[in-house]
């Protein structure tokens, strides 16, 4: 099983035993404010997730848990390539692991599948987000109203992309 290393963070694939600690952060109103679902009112919502993340292609999927100091903290890479997405427990935000997991993950999807770039897909009012994503190097490519409907409010989408970096030599 692949796992990616940084200075504070270990990230590999999803496992069973995830479930508690993911829960925790997909239950979060905070965490889930701009994702494109609403907070998990269960542990079924999050065990039917982590299931997915389990069984993803490796064809189709470079999806990371992310650990700090033992526990699963949140999630970063591409659940389908080329879309990028990330989410943080809220205790562990403005420390910049967000920024740690994405500079090991995106590297890597690189690597392994030949894709003109990444892309993201951003909440306007998630300025953390979009800030975190412009110091990567992710510029925008547009937007549209009304993109997800999240409980009973619609959303907008800012998209992003980050091209392939120019091969040395």
């Amino acid at each position: 099983m692949e796992e990616l290393h940084t200075a504070r963070l270990r990230l590999r694939r999803a496992r069973a035993e995830d479930l508690a600690d993911l829960h925790a952060v997909f239950s979060d109103p905070r965490a889930m404010r701009y994702w494109s679902r609403p907070p998990h009112g269960d542990l079924e919502q999050t065990r039917t997730v982590l299931k997915a993340m389990i069984g993803a292609s490796p064809d189709e999927s470079e999806d990371f848990v992310i650990e700090h100091r033992g526990t699963v903290i949140g999630k970063a890479g591409c659940w389908r390539i080329p879309e990028i997405g990330f989410i943080l427990a809220p205790d562990h935000w403005g420390r910049g692991l967000a920024a740690e997991a994405l500079g090991a993950v995106i590297p890597r999807v690189f690597a392994r599948f030949p894709i003109p770039a990444v892309i993201a897909d951003v909440d306007p009012r998630n300025s953390a987000c979009l800030d975190l994503l412009a110091r990567l190097g992710f510029r925008e490519t547009h937007r549209a109203a009304r993109t997800w409907l999240v409980g009973d409010e619609w959303c907008d989408s800012v998209y992003l992309a980050l091209p392939r970096p120019a091969a040395e030599g």
